[in-house]
């Protein structure tokens, strides 16, 4: 809608709201209302029919004074609104603004009106027209995401500071060289999907359901290795859709490791950017999440306690090599046969620690803040017992990580 088409509706609107405002007593009258003229002796004393000609009079110049009042009004919200959405005539608001603020009391625009255009605006904004991104399905609140994996993620000092770097730098890049690819690893129930869902939240208004955020599971959507060439066709035309319907895009590939090589490889131009059509995919993200090199990661976390150290202190310089040879075991793994580590296509891999018992109480003090359910120490101990712990010696680590927990909380319901 033009600003032309807008101007009369607003005003007339701001007439009726200023209208119904002023009450019986005339619009915006601030003292006692207006007296009819005194009589003077000559007079004839005058019906109450002859003074109505009179009042009228009166009433009526007092009407178009505030109409007046009311155009300059509604030439100030526009203005304001004008500013807000198209970042037009924002200096002439201003200078508005000054001159208003410089009068004597009187007709200014009321903080409710404000508000309601900052509503309106907001509603303008929701078409994708005046959003920071350009893209108001696209919000990239790296401060949330921040704040969620510091207070959510427990026992994952890795996870958190190399997924917070990688996204935090990939979007303040004005022009990244290709799109950002991150490989999560480690046990089932560690906070892999966690992680992704909530990247996605973080960066997408709608999170996971957005239509910029495309998820994969393997065995579900690509169940058939007899179908690999169908499933290579489909997934270059979603990847390609998705790519041209937003000008950010989030791709989770989930139990990357039972991907088809050749689906890996039918990924690579995305990843690499070796397509130089219109379409661009650089400001994409690829998610893979793998239980591939889980054990590599938990003997190096076995080790460390072993030793006596902290998991605090294991670094991605000494756990990377290891979890890197486990990749490259060939067997029935995608990503040994893929060209994906070979042409270095990876950017970051995220090593997800198993989890111990004071990590799984954590989790389920989580899960009944979750439900807004009051929680006791004996009940977070309790649920923490129920998991399996391995190895069978030590008994350290949670064998489904905290993947059941928000099930097992259920014994405590009343």
């Amino acid at each position: 809608m033009g600003q032309d088409a807008l101007w009369l509706p607003l005003g007339l609107a701001c007439c009726l709201l200023l209208l119904l405002l002023g009450g019986s007593g005339g619009l915006g009258n601030r003292g006692t209302p207006p007296t009819p003229p005194t009589r003077g002796p000559w007079e004839e004393e005058r019906s109450p029919v002859a003074e109505v000609g009179p009042w009228r009079r009166v009433k009526y110049e007092a009407v178009k004074k505030h109409l007046g009042t009311v155009g300059a009004l509604s030439k100030q919200y526009w203005q304001y609104l004008a500013c807000k959405v198209w970042q037009e005539g924002c200096k002439e608001e201003e200078e508005e603004g000054e001159r208003e603020s410089s009068r004597s009391p009187g007709w200014s625009v009321p903080l409710v009106g404000q508000d309601y255009l900052e509503i309106l605006s907001a509603w303008y904004c929701s078409f994708g027209k005046c959003c920071e991104t350009g893209d108001c399905r696209i919000v990239n609140n790296v401060t949330g995401l921040e704040a969620d994996l510091n207070g959510q993620l427990h026992g994952q000092h890795l996870a958190k500071e190399i997924v917070l770097r990688a996204v935090q730098g990939f979007l303040r890049s004005p022009q990244p060289e290709r799109a950002l690819v991150l490989s999560f690893h480690g046990w089932t129930g560690t906070g892999k999907n966690f992680v992704a869902r909530m990247v996605a939240s973080h960066l997408f208004r709608d999170g996971p359901k957005s239509e910029c955020v495309r998820v994969f599971i393997s065995l579900f959507h690509f169940p058939h290795q007899k179908y690999v060439d169908s499933y290579k066709a489909q997934l270059k035309k979603q990847i390609s859709e998705t790519v041209q319907l937003c000008k950010q895009s989030l791709f989770i590939f989930d139990e990357a490791e039972k991907l088809h090589f050749g689906l890996l490889d039918a990924i690579k131009p995305f990843l690499a950017n070796h397509d130089k059509g219109q379409v661009d995919y650089q400001r994409s993200i690829f998610l893979f999440l793998s239980n591939l090199g889980g054990n590599a990661i938990n003997e190096v976390a076995l080790d460390f306690w072993r030793a006596g150290r902290a998991r605090e202190e294991i670094t991605m310089e000494f756990l990377e090599p290891r979890l890197k040879l486990e990749l490259q075991e060939p067997e029935e793994n995608g990503y040994a046969r893929s060209h994906l580590l070979e042409e270095n296509l990876i950017d970051f891999f995220v090593p997800f620690l198993p989890l111990e018992y004071h990590h799984v109480k954590l989790c389920a003090r989580d899960a009944f803040l979750a439900r807004g359910l009051p929680y006791t120490e004996a009940a977070l101990d309790e649920v923490a017992r129920m998991m399996v712990y391995v190895p069978r010696e030590e008994k350290l680590f949670s064998a489904q990580g905290c993947k059941s927990v928000s099930q097992r909380i259920n014994y405590f319901l009343p």
